[in-house]
C-alpha cells in the first residue's frame, strides 16, 4: 500500500515538472505554437457548420472553404469599419485637442507634473511622461504585426483548412491507431466532448460579448457620445478576456466621456454607471453563472488560467486560456490516474 501511495506521489511530481517544461517549451516556440492553436481552436467551433453543411450533400471541402470565406468576410467587414471609425478620430483630433489640454492641464496641477501652456498637448506629454519610448516601441511593434498579420492569416487559414479535412477521417484513424475497442472508444470519446465544450464556451463568450457590445454602444449613442461603434467593438472584443477586459473597456470609455463632455458632469455618470451596471449584470452575475453550470471550472482557476497564458501567449493567450483549460480538465477526467486534477480545476457540484 505504502509503495502505490509512493509510486502515486511521484507520478504527480513527474506530471508537475513535465508541466512546468511544457509551459517553458510553449513559450519560446510561441510564434509556432499559438498559430497551430488557434487553427485548432477555429477548426473546433467551424466543426457543426462544416457537418451541417455537409448533410445538405455539399462535399466536405466545399463547406469548409464556405465556412472559412465567409468568416473572412466577417473580419473584413469588421476591419473597414474599424478602420472607418480610427479615420474620423484621427480627422476629429484637433477639435479635442484644446479638451485633452484641459484635462491633462488638470492631471498636471494634482500629480505636480511639468506643463507647458504654450506647448501643444503631444509635447507636454512627450516632455513630461517620457512618451518618445513609448511611441518609439509602440511604432516598431505595430510596424511588425502588420508585416506578420498577412502571413498568419493565411498560414491558420491553411491549417484550419487541412486540419478540417482531418478531422473528417478522425474516428477512422483513432480505430486504426488503437485497435482495442474499449481504448478507442475513450479516446473518440474525449475528441468529440472536446469540440462540444470549446464550441459551447465559444458561443456562451461570444453572446455574452456580443451583448456587452451591443448594450454599450446603445448607451454610447443615446447620449451622444462620439464614436459609439468603437466603444462597441471595443467592449465587445475586450469582454474575450475574463476580468480585466472589461475594466480596461470601462475605463476607456469613461474617460473619453470625461474628454468629451466634461465640465458637464450627468452625462459622464450616466456612461460610467451604465457601463459599469452591464459589465456586472452580464459579465460578474449571467456569464460566471453559465460558465459554471455549463462547464463546470472553477471562477479561481479561470483567473490563474488567465495570467498564465497571458504570461506565456500575450494578448492572444489571454483570449485562449479559458478553452485551453476546459481541453485540459476533459483530458484528466477521462484518465484514470489524473482524475484528482479534473476535480481540482472543476467547480463543486451541489449535491442532490
Amino acid at each position: 500500500m505504502e509503495n502505490k501511495n509512493y509510486s502515486k506521489g511521484i507520478f504527480y511530481l513527474l506530471c508537475f515538472v513535465a508541466f512546468i517544461v511544457a509551459l517553458a517549451v510553449l513559450k519560446v516556440t510561441a510564434t509556432f505554437v499559438l498559430p497551430i492553436t488557434i487553427s485548432i481552436l477555429f477548426s473546433f467551433i467551424f466543426y457543426p457548420f462544416v457537418k451541417k453543411l455537409n448533410s445538405f450533400k455539399i462535399p466536405w471541402i466545399l463547406a469548409v472553404l464556405i465556412v472559412i470565406a465567409i468568416t473572412g468576410f466577417l473580419f473584413s467587414v469588421i476591419a473597414n469599419i474599424l478602420v472607418s471609425s480610427c479615420k474620423s478620430i484621427v480627422s476629429a483630433y484637433p477639435r479635442y485637442e484644446a479638451r485633452f489640454t484641459s484635462v491633462y492641464s488638470m492631471i498636471a496641477e494634482t500629480f505636480k507634473l511639468p506643463f507647458d501652456e504654450n506647448s501643444s498637448l503631444f509635447a507636454n506629454l512627450w516632455n513630461s511622461l517620457g512618451v518618445r519610448t513609448f511611441v518609439q516601441n509602440s511604432a516598431i511593434s505595430l510596424s511588425n504585426f502588420l508585416i506578420s498579420g498577412a502571413k498568419i492569416i493565411f498560414l491558420v487559414s491553411l491549417l484550419i483548412l487541412f486540419f478540417m479535412m482531418e478531422m473528417r477521417e478522425m474516428k477512422s484513424k483513432i480505430k486504426l491507431a488503437f485497435p482495442e475497442e474499449k481504448l478507442n472508444r475513450k479516446i473518440i470519446y474525449i475528441t468529440i466532448k472536446t469540440i462540444s465544450d470549446v464550441t459551447r464556451f465559444i458561443s456562451i463568450k461570444f453572446y455574452i460579448s456580443l451583448l456587452t457590445g451591443t448594450l454599450v454602444g446603445i448607451i454610447c449613442l443615446s447620449v451622444g457620445l462620439d464614436f459609439p461603434i468603437v466603444w462597441g467593438f471595443l467592449a465587445f472584443v475586450l469582454n474575450f478576456i475574463p476580468n480585466f477586459g472589461s475594466a480596461i473597456s470601462f475605463v476607456m470609455t469613461t474617460a473619453f466621456s470625461v474628454i468629451q463632455f466634461y465640465p458637464t458632469g450627468y452625462k459622464i455618470v450616466i456612461v460610467a454607471v451604465s457601463i459599469l451596471a452591464i459589465n456586472s449584470i452580464l459579465g460578474s452575475i449571467l456569464e460566471p453563472k453559465w460558465e459554471g453550470n455549463d462547464l463546470g471550472i472553477s471562477p479561481f482557476l479561470i483567473l490563474v488560467s488567465l495570467t498564465l497564458w497571458g504570461y506565456i501567449w500575450g494578448f492572444a493567450g489571454m483570449i485562449l486560456s479559458v478553452p485551453i483549460l476546459v481541453i485540459i480538465k476533459i483530458i484528466c477526467d477521462n484518465i484514470e490516474g489524473l482524475k484528482p486534477v479534473a476535480a481540482l480545476i472543476g467547480s463543486k457540484k451541489k449535491e442532490k
